[in-house]
């Protein structure tokens, strides 16, 4: 139980989720520093989510001097894949739902255009 709230945290919550995007949107290893920036948030909140991605196994750690790169594992990989098929449907729900209430809107209003319209009253009299 306790590990399935890590797991909700850690991929529920919407820079986790950035991060992972711009790591599978890179085809290579990034800097931390390059994700910060896509995910807005600071570079220390960065290296804690890549650390918790890690212990995971879904991130890899190249550090060549000072230089470390941080890349996908194929488990990682996987899981970039379904958060973003995961993000799309929601955008696609929400899409849906704006488009729904558009015709709501726009239908109302032909009503009551209608209803006030003065040819219709002016054709009553």
């Amino acid at each position: 139980m306790v590990e399935n709230k890590i797991l909700e945290e850690l991929f529920l919550r919407e820079k986790p989720a950035k991060i992972l995007m711009g790591l599978k949107s890179s085809k290579e290893a990034v800097y931390a520093t390059t994700l910060s920036k896509e995910a807005n948030c600071t570079y220390s909140h960065t290296t804690k989510i890549l650390n918790e991605f890690s212990r995971l196994g879904l991130v890899q750690f190249d550090k060549k001097g000072r230089i470390k790169h941080v890349k996908l594992t194929d488990d990682g990989w996987d899981i970039a894949h379904n958060v973003e098929a995961i993000t799309k449907k929601f955008l696609q729900i929400e899409e849906n739902i704006k488009s729904k209430e558009l015709k709501k809107s726009t239908k109302k209003a032909v009503v009551v255009k209608e209803a006030v319209s003065p040819k219709k009253t002016a054709d009553k009299i």
